[in-house]
């Protein structure tokens, strides 16, 4: 029989990785628009997979539970449908109810040693996630000669996933609930509304790194600036910021799905986890 924690950890992981899955966010999969390789449905599998397997972090902890997710999905799914939403998601369920996320996680991610980021390794290594090259130091390709926060500060100019390892999560904490809190607020109820937006707002403030890796600093900075112009344009009130989403949309989605914003919906769905464990959603 599983305890109370287990069961709320299953339901909001769930949750914040279907809702993410769900919303019609520019340049991503969701039940509207599919990849070549992709679908909504494959996501919503991925999602079950992963609030089951996260949701024994307290006895698996960290990094094993994320190796274990990731094999589980890959096995099951066979396709890296949410690498970065693992990665992403298990500092935070790892924390405690009664604990706060904040104050808790440095504590969390300064714990996590080399073997933790051998693991860690394993588990991109298993995803093969687009646009990863070659790097001097701490290749994925090596063994880990440092602890999990050391090497994620190596990888944080490229990677916001990384950074957040690196800022004990305070762009996820600070920013993001900021926007979430907003976007919920303003959105009358309309949860996908709410999502889309945040999901805008994360790409218009913090460049892509998934596009960066694949198509360049330029691509990525210029796909941030479109999503600050939609913005800009009173999305989502006025039929004009609608076409420009719609433009913005089709660009994302041009050459085969080439510029897919996947970093930022990832960040989208820790905060909306976040925000379920907080109690500023439901």
């Amino acid at each position: 029989m599983q305890s109370d924690r287990t069961t709320t950890l299953i339901q909001q992981i769930e949750t914040a990785c279907l809702w993410e899955a769900e919303a019609p966010k520019a340049g991503n999969v969701h039940p509207g628009a599919s990849f070549d390789d992709l679908t909504h449905d494959d996501f919503v599998r991925s999602a079950r997979i992963t609030a089951f397997m996260l949701s024994r972090i307290d006895a698996r902890h960290v990094s094993q539970s994320i190796l274990d997710a990731v094999r589980a999905v890959q096995l099951q799914v066979g396709k890296n449908t949410n690498l970065g939403i693992v990665l992403l998601l298990a500092p935070l369920a790892a924390v405690q109810n009664q604990q706060s996320l904040s104050e808790t996680l440095p504590s969390i991610i300064d714990a996590l040693d080399t073997e933790d980021a051998r693991r860690i390794f394993e588990a991109i290594n298993l995803t093969k996630p687009g646009g990863m090259s070659q790097v001097q130091e701490q290749d994925l390709a090596t063994d880990p000669t440092q602890n999990v926060k050391g090497v994620m500060q190596l990888a944080q100019q490229h990677d916001m996933i990384a950074r957040q390892y690196a800022n004990n999560f305070s762009d996820v904490l600070g920013f993001g609930l900021e926007r979430l809190a907003h976007w919920w607020s303003v959105s009358d109820g309309n949860r996908n509304q709410a999502i889309v937006g945040l999901h805008l707002d994360w790409m218009a403030h913090y460049p892509d790194t998934l596009i960066q890796r694949k198509c360049g600093k330029k691509v990525a900075k210029e796909a941030a600036s479109q999503a600050a112009n939609i913005l800009d344009s009173g999305w989502p009130n006025l039929p004009q910021s609608q076409e420009m989403f719609a433009d913005f949309d089709a660009w994302l989605r041009a050459e085969g799905n080439k510029r897919n914003p996947g970093t930022s919906a990832d960040l989208v769905a820790a905060c909306l986890f976040a925000g379920l464990r907080k109690g500023m959603i439901s």
